[in-house]
Protein backbone atom coordinates (compact mmCIF):
# COMPACT_ATOMS: atom_id res chain seq x y z
CA UNK A 1 0.00 0.00 0.00
CA UNK A 2 1.82 3.47 -1.11
CA UNK A 3 1.62 6.40 1.39
CA UNK A 4 -0.87 8.17 -0.79
CA UNK A 5 -3.26 5.15 -0.16
CA UNK A 6 -3.00 5.12 3.20
CA UNK A 7 -3.11 9.20 3.70
CA UNK A 8 -6.44 8.78 1.37
CA UNK A 9 -7.47 5.92 4.07
CA UNK A 10 -6.75 7.74 6.61
CA UNK A 11 -8.80 11.06 5.16
CA UNK A 12 -11.63 8.93 4.10
CA UNK A 13 -13.72 9.20 7.61
CA UNK A 14 -13.26 13.17 7.74
CA UNK A 15 -14.54 13.58 4.13
CA UNK A 16 -17.40 11.23 4.46
CA UNK A 17 -18.68 13.24 7.66
CA UNK A 18 -17.72 16.84 5.54
CA UNK A 19 -19.47 15.08 2.32
CA UNK A 20 -22.88 14.31 4.68
CA UNK A 21 -22.75 17.12 7.01
CA UNK A 22 -22.02 19.55 4.72
CA UNK A 23 -22.33 19.04 1.30
CA UNK A 24 -25.27 16.92 1.33
CA UNK A 25 -27.36 20.06 3.00
CA UNK A 26 -26.49 22.87 0.89
CA UNK A 27 -27.54 20.58 -1.59
CA UNK A 28 -30.74 20.07 -0.66
CA UNK A 29 -30.90 23.92 0.46
CA UNK A 30 -29.92 24.98 -3.16
CA UNK A 31 -32.73 22.46 -4.92
CA UNK A 32 -35.15 23.56 -1.90
CA UNK A 33 -34.63 27.67 -2.90
CA UNK A 34 -35.08 27.09 -7.00
CA UNK A 35 -38.12 24.69 -6.51
CA UNK A 36 -41.96 25.99 -7.23
CA UNK A 37 -45.30 24.26 -7.42
CA UNK A 38 -44.64 24.03 -11.69
CA UNK A 39 -40.98 23.24 -11.08
CA UNK A 40 -37.29 25.31 -11.23
CA UNK A 41 -37.97 28.99 -10.83
CA UNK A 42 -36.18 31.93 -9.12
CA UNK A 43 -39.09 33.21 -7.44
CA UNK A 44 -38.14 33.50 -4.25
CA UNK A 45 -34.91 35.48 -4.81
CA UNK A 46 -36.71 37.75 -6.91
CA UNK A 47 -39.31 38.14 -4.57
CA UNK A 48 -36.28 38.77 -1.62
CA UNK A 49 -34.59 41.05 -4.41
CA UNK A 50 -37.83 43.09 -5.01
CA UNK A 51 -39.17 43.70 -1.28
CA UNK A 52 -37.61 46.33 1.05
CA UNK A 53 -37.98 44.97 4.10
CA UNK A 54 -35.77 42.46 3.43
CA UNK A 55 -32.95 44.07 1.06
CA UNK A 56 -33.50 46.38 4.64
CA UNK A 57 -32.55 43.00 6.71
CA UNK A 58 -29.82 42.13 4.04
CA UNK A 59 -28.44 45.66 4.71
CA UNK A 60 -28.65 45.45 8.42
CA UNK A 61 -27.16 42.31 8.47
CA UNK A 62 -24.00 43.27 6.41
CA UNK A 63 -23.95 46.42 8.50
CA UNK A 64 -23.42 44.88 12.02
CA UNK A 65 -21.50 42.32 10.61
CA UNK A 66 -18.83 45.11 9.37
CA UNK A 67 -18.95 47.19 12.46
CA UNK A 68 -18.55 44.20 14.55
CA UNK A 69 -15.07 42.96 12.40
CA UNK A 70 -14.10 46.44 13.13
CA UNK A 71 -14.71 47.14 16.81
CA UNK A 72 -13.14 43.59 17.14
CA UNK A 73 -10.19 44.13 15.11
CA UNK A 74 -9.48 47.73 16.79
CA UNK A 75 -10.07 45.64 20.14
CA UNK A 76 -8.19 42.59 19.46
CA UNK A 77 -4.79 44.00 17.66
CA UNK A 78 -3.29 45.63 21.08
CA UNK A 79 -4.59 43.01 23.57
CA UNK A 80 -3.08 40.38 21.28
CA UNK A 81 -0.11 42.38 20.98
CA UNK A 82 0.50 42.76 24.87
CA UNK A 83 -0.13 39.27 24.97
CA UNK A 84 2.72 38.12 22.86
CA UNK A 85 5.21 40.63 24.46
CA UNK A 86 4.60 39.78 27.88
CA UNK A 87 5.98 37.20 30.40
CA UNK A 88 5.25 33.88 29.47
CA UNK A 89 3.37 33.38 32.85
CA UNK A 90 1.13 36.72 32.78
CA UNK A 91 0.75 35.51 28.70
CA UNK A 92 -0.91 32.16 30.37
CA UNK A 93 -3.54 34.15 32.28
CA UNK A 94 -4.45 36.43 29.57
CA UNK A 95 -4.92 33.45 27.11
CA UNK A 96 -7.10 31.61 29.50
CA UNK A 97 -9.27 35.06 30.20
CA UNK A 98 -9.65 35.36 26.15
CA UNK A 99 -10.76 31.80 26.30
CA UNK A 100 -12.61 31.32 29.37
CA UNK A 101 -16.02 33.08 27.47
CA UNK A 102 -15.57 30.19 24.81
CA UNK A 103 -16.47 27.66 27.94
CA UNK A 104 -19.85 29.04 28.51
CA UNK A 105 -22.64 29.22 25.92
CA UNK A 106 -23.53 32.08 24.00
CA UNK A 107 -27.15 31.90 25.49
CA UNK A 108 -25.78 31.78 29.15
CA UNK A 109 -23.52 35.35 28.31
CA UNK A 110 -26.32 36.67 26.21
CA UNK A 111 -28.88 36.33 28.72
CA UNK A 112 -26.25 38.37 31.12
CA UNK A 113 -26.21 41.17 28.47
CA UNK A 114 -29.64 41.21 28.57
CA UNK A 115 -29.56 42.20 32.18
CA UNK A 116 -26.86 44.49 32.03
CA UNK A 117 -28.44 46.67 29.12
CA UNK A 118 -31.99 46.09 30.33
CA UNK A 119 -33.95 49.50 31.37
CA UNK A 120 -33.59 48.71 35.01
CA UNK A 121 -29.53 47.40 34.17
CA UNK A 122 -26.36 48.77 35.50
CA UNK A 123 -25.39 50.19 32.26
CA UNK A 124 -28.22 52.63 31.03
CA UNK A 125 -28.21 53.18 35.29
CA UNK A 126 -24.67 54.62 35.25
CA UNK A 127 -25.58 56.64 31.91
CA UNK A 128 -28.52 57.90 34.02
CA UNK A 129 -26.73 58.59 36.79
CA UNK A 130 -24.15 60.58 34.94
CA UNK A 131 -26.54 62.82 32.97
CA UNK A 132 -25.81 60.74 29.44
CA UNK A 133 -29.36 59.50 29.21
CA UNK A 134 -33.11 60.38 30.10
CA UNK A 135 -35.12 58.33 32.38
CA UNK A 136 -36.71 55.76 29.92
CA UNK A 137 -33.42 55.20 28.20
CA UNK A 138 -32.68 51.26 27.65
CA UNK A 139 -29.90 49.65 25.74
CA UNK A 140 -32.63 46.42 25.16
CA UNK A 141 -33.93 46.21 21.36
CA UNK A 142 -31.75 48.09 19.58
CA UNK A 143 -28.01 47.74 16.82
CA UNK A 144 -25.64 48.53 19.64
CA UNK A 145 -26.88 46.14 22.35
CA UNK A 146 -26.08 43.46 19.15
CA UNK A 147 -22.53 45.02 18.52
CA UNK A 148 -21.53 44.58 22.48
CA UNK A 149 -23.12 41.53 22.74
CA UNK A 150 -21.35 40.51 19.53
CA UNK A 151 -18.15 41.77 19.73
CA UNK A 152 -17.85 39.95 23.46
CA UNK A 153 -18.72 36.66 21.56
CA UNK A 154 -16.73 36.98 18.61
CA UNK A 155 -13.48 39.06 20.15
CA UNK A 156 -11.58 35.48 21.33
CA UNK A 157 -11.69 34.59 17.51
CA UNK A 158 -9.87 37.63 16.28
CA UNK A 159 -7.32 37.76 19.18
CA UNK A 160 -5.94 34.45 18.96
CA UNK A 161 -5.65 34.92 15.07
CA UNK A 162 -3.95 38.02 15.56
CA UNK A 163 -1.50 36.24 18.36
CA UNK A 164 -0.54 33.44 16.44
CA UNK A 165 1.02 35.48 13.85
CA UNK A 166 2.75 38.20 16.25
CA UNK A 167 3.62 35.62 18.58
CA UNK A 168 6.06 34.36 15.53
CA UNK A 169 7.34 37.97 14.53
CA UNK A 170 11.31 38.47 15.22
CA UNK A 171 11.35 41.30 18.22
CA UNK A 172 14.61 42.21 16.35
CA UNK A 173 12.55 43.44 13.92
CA UNK A 174 11.14 46.44 16.28
CA UNK A 175 14.29 46.78 17.95
CA UNK A 176 16.26 47.72 14.40
CA UNK A 177 13.52 50.53 13.86
CA UNK A 178 13.44 51.88 17.29
CA UNK A 179 17.23 51.99 16.95
CA UNK A 180 16.91 54.08 13.83
CA UNK A 181 14.49 56.52 15.12
CA UNK A 182 11.06 54.94 15.08
CA UNK A 183 9.10 56.22 17.57
CA UNK A 184 7.02 52.69 19.72
CA UNK A 185 3.47 54.31 17.46
CA UNK A 186 5.92 54.44 14.16
CA UNK A 187 7.13 50.71 14.94
CA UNK A 188 3.67 49.14 15.73
CA UNK A 189 2.58 51.31 12.29
CA UNK A 190 5.15 50.68 9.65
CA UNK A 191 7.00 47.24 11.47
CA UNK A 192 4.32 45.06 13.58
CA UNK A 193 1.06 46.24 11.76
CA UNK A 194 1.99 45.46 7.96
CA UNK A 195 3.38 42.27 9.51
CA UNK A 196 0.38 41.11 11.47
CA UNK A 197 -1.91 41.81 8.25
CA UNK A 198 -2.51 38.19 7.53
CA UNK A 199 -3.74 37.27 11.30
CA UNK A 200 -6.05 40.58 11.29
CA UNK A 201 -7.17 39.47 7.71
CA UNK A 202 -7.92 35.70 8.64
CA UNK A 203 -9.68 37.00 11.84
CA UNK A 204 -11.79 39.65 10.46
CA UNK A 205 -13.12 37.00 7.66
CA UNK A 206 -13.74 34.25 10.77
CA UNK A 207 -15.58 37.49 12.64
CA UNK A 208 -17.66 38.72 9.65
CA UNK A 209 -18.68 35.61 8.57
CA UNK A 210 -19.73 33.99 12.15
CA UNK A 211 -21.45 37.59 12.98
CA UNK A 212 -23.22 37.76 9.57
CA UNK A 213 -24.66 34.55 10.23
CA UNK A 214 -25.11 34.27 13.59
CA UNK A 215 -28.91 34.37 14.97
CA UNK A 216 -29.03 33.56 19.14
CA UNK A 217 -27.36 36.63 20.28
CA UNK A 218 -28.93 39.07 17.54
CA UNK A 219 -32.42 37.44 18.25
CA UNK A 220 -32.12 38.23 21.68
CA UNK A 221 -30.62 41.52 22.35
CA UNK A 222 -32.56 42.94 19.02
CA UNK A 223 -35.61 41.15 19.49
CA UNK A 224 -38.00 41.39 16.81
CA UNK A 225 -37.87 44.85 15.94
CA UNK A 226 -33.97 44.86 14.83
CA UNK A 227 -33.95 41.35 12.66
CA UNK A 228 -31.16 39.95 10.64
CA UNK A 229 -30.85 37.60 7.98
CA UNK A 230 -30.56 34.48 10.23
CA UNK A 231 -33.60 35.57 12.72
CA UNK A 232 -35.76 36.56 8.91
CA UNK A 233 -34.90 33.09 7.63
CA UNK A 234 -35.77 31.37 10.95
CA UNK A 235 -39.17 32.87 11.05
CA UNK A 236 -39.95 32.08 7.16
CA UNK A 237 -39.55 27.92 8.68
CA UNK A 238 -41.05 28.37 11.80
CA UNK A 239 -43.53 31.12 11.57
CA UNK A 240 -44.62 30.88 7.82
CA UNK A 241 -43.52 27.72 7.36
CA UNK A 242 -42.36 28.97 3.47
CA UNK A 243 -39.07 26.90 3.43
CA UNK A 244 -38.19 27.52 -0.49
CA UNK A 245 -38.09 31.31 0.63
CA UNK A 246 -35.66 30.72 3.62
CA UNK A 247 -34.06 28.34 1.65
CA UNK A 248 -33.57 31.21 -0.67
CA UNK A 249 -32.98 33.67 2.14
CA UNK A 250 -29.94 30.68 3.38
CA UNK A 251 -28.34 30.54 -0.28
CA UNK A 252 -27.98 34.69 -0.62
CA UNK A 253 -26.62 34.49 2.86
CA UNK A 254 -23.83 31.57 2.15
CA UNK A 255 -23.49 33.45 -1.17
CA UNK A 256 -22.29 36.03 0.20
CA UNK A 257 -19.97 34.66 2.91
CA UNK A 258 -18.06 33.14 -0.23
CA UNK A 259 -17.83 36.38 -1.77
CA UNK A 260 -15.78 37.64 0.95
CA UNK A 261 -14.10 33.95 1.64
CA UNK A 262 -12.65 33.18 -1.88
CA UNK A 263 -10.87 36.64 -2.67
CA UNK A 264 -9.04 35.77 1.28
CA UNK A 265 -8.35 31.67 -0.33
CA UNK A 266 -7.24 33.22 -3.54
CA UNK A 267 -4.72 35.54 -2.00
CA UNK A 268 -3.41 33.24 0.23
CA UNK A 269 -2.93 30.50 -2.12
CA UNK A 270 -1.03 32.86 -4.39
CA UNK A 271 1.33 34.20 -1.69
CA UNK A 272 2.23 30.36 -0.53
CA UNK A 273 2.80 30.26 -4.43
Amino acid sequence: MTDRTENLLLALPGLLLLAVAFFVPIARMLALSVSGPDGVTLDHFARFLSDPFYLGVLWRTVRLAAVITLICALIGFPFAYIMARVGPRLRLWMVIAVILPLMTSVVIRTFGWMVLLGRSGLVPRILRDLGLADRGFGLMQTETAIVIGMVQVLLPFMTLSILGVISRLDRRLEEAARTMGCSFAATIRTVVLPLAMPGIVAGSLLVFTLSASSFVTPNLLGGTRIQVLAASIYKSVTQTLDWPFAAAQAVILFAGVLLVLIPYAKMTARRDG
